[in-house]
């Protein structure tokens, strides 16, 4: 059930140890972190591999199979036309979502913020005296969005260091996130950093995406693997506001998604990240790098006629 980063992973890893895996989402598209185009490329490979996805799928119960079925399990959905839906399992995972659990903090008086998370200052200081917080149970500070919650585990990383230093007396801050995140599927991988539209939109840009495709490098050199990006940034001003990259594991996905989160992280425009003195070799990249081209793809694109 999900089909979100600890679901893929999940249906990943049980696939190659030879299990049947039906994946249950209830949103349109998988990975519903990206955008339903990079969620297509994801479900494809999903498909690919054997692995059963139904989207548009909201699981209503799960009881014990009666005696003589396939499988110990039932799991008992509804599609989006409203049609049941029935499958025998032997095991179910529940992926469905992160609640942050602040029972010890509310009952000590600590304030609450987002999402019911513990409220805390960028120097990850509560409102008790002495008392810090961090990770997965804190509201977390984002450079683009101000106050929000997006348990991450670099985040919680980054904020335990933060809270420790400050417990001994230090005056570290945290920075801000921008939801980096990377995911592997099978021999795919798909990742993101900062805003896709709707969540640009609401936090004041004027936003526009612009989908494009790259070679992860020099294509007469063999191994070469098609990367495909969307590049969001904000119509206004030029600046970077996000990215989302899909492609081969072996084509550095992680680390090109890096390159854009780097940019966003010091306010760049999608212009300037082609000024970026970036590496390059045939066997491993391009003259422009393949990020560099999906912002030229968008400047292009945005360019006033």
């Amino acid at each position: 059930m999900g089909a979100g980063y600890i679901g893929l992973e999940m249906a990943d890893a049980l696939t190659v140890r030879g299990l049947s895996v039906t994946q249950m989402e209830q949103l349109p598209e998988v990975l519903p972190t990206v955008d339903p185009e990079l969620g297509a490329l994801v479900h494809a490979e999903l498909a690919a591999r054997g692995v059963e996805v139904l989207t548009g799928t909201t699981v209503q119960a799960i009881t014990r199979a009666a005696p003589g079925q396939a499988g110990r399990l039932e799991v008992a959905a509804t599609a989006a036309d409203g049609a049941a839906v029935t499958r025998a399992a032997d095991m179910v995972l529940v992926v469905v979502g992160v609640r942050p659990q602040t029972t010890l903090a509310a009952g000590a008086g600590a304030a609450m913020g987002v999402r019911g998370a513990i409220a805390v200052d960028s120097g990850m200081r509560t409102n008790l005296p002495d008392v810090f917080a961090a990770g997965d149970c804190v509201i977390t500070h984002h450079r683009l969005l101000g106050v929000t919650y997006l348990p991450l585990g670099t985040t919680a990383h980054k904020q335990g260091r933060v809270a420790g230093e400050n417990a001994l007396g230090g005056t570290r801050r945290f920075a801000g996130s921008l939801g980096t995140q990377v995911v592997k599927i099978f021999d795919q991988a798909a990742a993101r950093t900062g805003l896709r539209d709707h969540e640009a939109e609401a936090a004041g840009f004027a936003p526009v995406t612009i989908g494009s495709a790259a070679d992860d490098h020099k294509a007469y050199y063999p191994g070469s693997h098609r990367i495909t990006m969307r590049v969001t940034g904000d119509r206004a001003t030029g600046r970077l506001l996000g990215m989302q990259v899909f492609g081969h594991k072996n084509a550095e996905i992680a680390k090109r998604i890096d390159i854009a989160a780097t940019a966003i992280f010091h306010g760049m425009t999608v212009d300037a990240v082609s000024d970026l003195d970036l590496s390059y070799t045939p066997p491993l990249g391009s003259p422009w790098e393949a990020v560099q081209m999906g912002a030229q793809a968008w400047t292009r694109a945005t360019r006033p006629r």
